[in-house]
């Protein structure tokens, strides 16, 4: 037992020496944080990670800072008020809206081009004025469309200087007042969609009350001569209408 100990002592000692005769010299190396961040491969990864990340923002934007949130909302009301549940589709509806908000905002995203994006791939101006400048189209955009109540209430609540102009609001503070003025405003528009069809419904359930149809749905009866109504009038092409004109201050 005695022998196997030392033998197996002896190895340990043997290859514990070999171990320390490989094991390198420790470095007296430096790391430089600084010159890592001020490099310019550094500063491209981080451009690109933020790009790729307001990326995923994009629909977000769309449907805050546009005109989409009144059109879809518009949209969603009407087919409500006719009494089709799922005609037309919502992928339909959400279609015509984004190809209606890129009409009704292309005059403001030429804006954009012409005064940053350009400029910017040009050289002429850094990426933060050419954000700082991008802004300005759509901030105007917001501001005609947005009510002074519903500013005031988030500039309240958001606890910063009275602003002397418009132009002082912060954005975070217009993108929520301009949601809620552009639901007012389709709200508004959805209830004055919503009359006519209901004094059809209503002619229909009075008329089956009183020849005592009482079994028969009035939704069902009525739903023809509301889509009747909607297509003599050329419904699809006066909201549209109303739609565009409604953006035009």
């Amino acid at each position: 037992m005695s022998k196997r100990f030392s033998f197996f002592l002896t190895g340990l000692l043997f290859f514990q020496g070999i171990a320390l005769a490989q094991a390198p010299a420790p470095l007296n190396a430096t790391v430089d944080l600084r010159a890592i961040m001020a490099s310019p491969q550094f500063s491209n990864s981080i451009q690109l990670i933020i790009a790729l990340s307001l990326i995923s923002l994009v629909p977000f934007l769309l449907m805050s800072a546009t005109s989409f949130l009144r059109i879809i909302i518009v949209f969603s009301l009407l087919r409500t008020a006719i009494g089709t549940q799922q005609v037309p589709p919502n992928a339909i509806l959400t279609g015509l809206a984004l190809f209606m908000t890129i009409f009704i905002m292309s005059p403001t995203w030429q804006e954009i081009n012409q005064t940053a994006l350009i400029p910017y791939n040009q050289g002429k101006i850094s990426q933060t004025r050419a954000i700082e400048v991008g802004m300005q189209p759509i901030r105007k955009f917001m501001i005609q469309q947005t009510r002074e109540q519903d500013l005031a209430l988030f500039v309240g609540f958001s606890k910063i200087k009275t602003p002397k102009s418009v132009d002082d609001i912060p954005t975070y503070v217009l993108i929520p007042s301009f949601m809620i003025s552009e639901l007012k405003t389709a709200f508004q528009i959805g209830f004055l969609l919503f009359i006519p069809f209901i004094i059809i419904d209503l002619v229909v359930s009075n008329i089956l009350l009183s020849l005592g149809m009482f079994m028969l749905s009035p939704v069902m009866v009525s739903l023809p001569f509301k889509i009747l109504l909607f297509v003599l009038v050329d419904g699809w092409n006066l909201i549209t209408r109303g739609l565009m004109m409604s953006f035009m201050r």
